[in-house]
Order: C-alpha cells, then structure tokens, then sequence
C-alpha cells in the first residue's frame, strides 16, 4: 500500500490542531487505499501544541511529530518535515485548515492518473483577509513575477502534493535561506494548479504579522532575483548623468552669461535626494551580502530537541 505523508508546521496551534486531526482522521477512512502518515513539526510553540502532539501520538501510530529547540519558522518546519518523511508522496499544509484536507483525494488523482509531478493549490479569493494584506500580496506577485526567471504562481499556497522523487529534488536545494514558493518552482517538474476559495481559519488567529509577510517578500525576492542590483546600479549611472548634465549648465551659465551660482535650499535638497539614493542602494547591496554571510556560517536550519521517539 502506498503511503501518503502530511507535513504540518504547528505554531501555537493548540485550538487548530484537534479539529485538524479529526477532519484529516475522517478523510484516511474514506482513503482507505492509501496508509497516512500525519508528521507534524512544532515550530517552538509557546501554547499546549507539544502536549497535544504527545497525546496524539500515543493514541495514534500514525503520528508523529518533530518539536524544535526554538522558533525557528515556517520555511524550516517544511524543510524539516520534508527531510523526515516516510511517504510516497508528500503533502504540505497547515494546522488551521485553511488548506482543505478534503482536496487531497483529488490531488492525488492528478497525479496518480494524469502523470503530474505535484499539484499545487492556489486562492482566487481573499475574503477575511485584510485589505492592507491583501494588496501587499498581489503587488509582492507581481514584483517578483517582473524580476525573476522563477515563476511564482498569484496566490500560490504552501499546500502542495509532491512525489517522492520531487521531494527528493527540493532537498537537494538546501540553503539556509529558505523560500519554499520560489524552490518548488525552480525545481521544475510538471506541476497542476488547483483553484480553490480562501477558507478562513479554524480558530485561533494568524501567527504572522503584517511586519514579518514584509520581510519574508524581500527574501523572496533577494533570493530568487538580482534585479534589485541591477537597479541600484543603474540608478546611480542615471544620478551621475543628471550631475554631469547639471555641470556642464553651471559652467555654462557662469563662464558665458555671468550668472552667479545660487540656490541653496535646492542644493541642499539635492544632497538629501542623493544621499538617500546612495543608502537605499548600500541597503540593497548589503541585504545581499546578509544572505551570503548567513550561508558562509553554514548553520543548521533548524535544531530537534524531541520527537515522538523520546516519549515511547
């Protein structure tokens, strides 16, 4: 019997979780044919997460479940459930139920009987989200879309079907800067795109601040393109055109029509303008060389301090 394995990043998840189990529960009957796996990753959870993973996985030989030394977010919890799975085929999606159980009888046929590699799920709605959220996701889609060869699907989830040779390729990718959406695109393989309406939480609200969706877009975006480079540098040979021009009208003005070289408030105007310019172009510079110097240290992605192992 083939197996099928669900990754799920848990941060406090404590109210999520026992109605997660028993919709996922009721669906493995219906799915008689395939054997589940449910491997759950508690990402340094501050609530009961980890004491209801140890109760399930008493009660349930499926479960199993990986609980970190610390928070160490989302994209290690995929990594790491991704790493330790069993499965033929492997399912990443979340406790609250925001990523419908129920779809996964039908992600499976499409690869099982059409010869995809993964199915991948994506929301046409945004309904109970934020507006400011909202439009910051559809402007970071469509950034990132502009300047990078990875083609990053709008709305694209985390809930995704993979084959196990797919899960296999995506472990091969192992920076410690992670962005699961842009990787399991420049992976390749043929993928299907399921549609699907937004499914508002379970309970509970979400754990991820408007702040830190912000600076998880500029790591996609530094990491899946140099464009922003490119566009540094070209600002500043733009900025050195318009001095070089402004010079030559100076020198012209002064040395043929006498005129006296005035205007300070403008001139100071113009430092501020360029200054600003020279920072915000450093501050590119250096998130890139962030990136590499996080590389270098050649940390681990993320640190085990229990598993379901160490209460049996």
């Amino acid at each position: 019997m083939e197996k099928l394995s669900l990754i799920v990043p848990c941060y406090n998840e404590e109210q999520s979780l026992p109605k997660f189990y028993e919709e996922v529960n009721r669906l493995s009957k219906e799915m008689d044919n395939i054997e589940f796996e449910l491997l759950f990753i508690n990402d340094g959870s501050k609530d009961g997460t980890l004491n209801i993973l140890r109760d399930l996985s008493k009660q349930d030989k499926r479960v199993r479940y990986i609980s970190f030394s610390r928070n160490f977010f989302k994209e290690a919890g995929i990594y790491a459930g991704l790493k330790n799975c069993t499965g033929d085929y492997a399912a990443v999606m979340d406790a609250d139920l925001q990523d419908p159980p129920s779809l996964l009888p039908e992600m499976l046929g499409y690869i099982k009987n059409e010869g995809y590699d993964s199915v991948a799920t994506r929301r046409v709605t945004r309904k109970g989200e934020g507006k400011l959220r909202s439009l910051g996701a559809k402007a970071f889609y469509r950034i990132i879309n502009r300047i990078s060869d990875t083609e990053i699907v709008t709305g694209a989830r985390d809930y995704r079907l993979m084959t196990r040779q797919m899960v296999n390729a995506v472990l091969e990718v192992s920076e410690y800067n992670r962005f699961s959406k842009g990787i399991f695109g420049w992976v390749g393989f043929k993928t299907k795109w399921l549609d699907y309406k937004n499914v508002e939480r379970v309970a509970g609200t979400s754990n991820i601040k408007f702040s830190k969706l912000i600076v998880y877009a500029i790591e996609g975006i530094v990491s899946f393109s140099t464009a922003p480079l490119i566009f540094s540098a070209i600002l500043g040979m733009l900025f050195c055109l318009i001095a070089f021009i402004m010079i030559i009208v100076i020198v012209i003005k002064t040395v043929a029509f006498g005129d006296p070289t005035s205007g300070w408030p403008s001139l100071a105007c113009i430092v501020f303008l360029v200054s600003g310019v020279q920072l915000f172009s450093i501050g590119i510079i250096g998130e890139y060389l962030a990136k590499t110097y996080l590389e270098t240290k050649k940390r681990p992605i993320y640190i085990v301090k229990e598993t379901e192992k160490d209460i049996k």
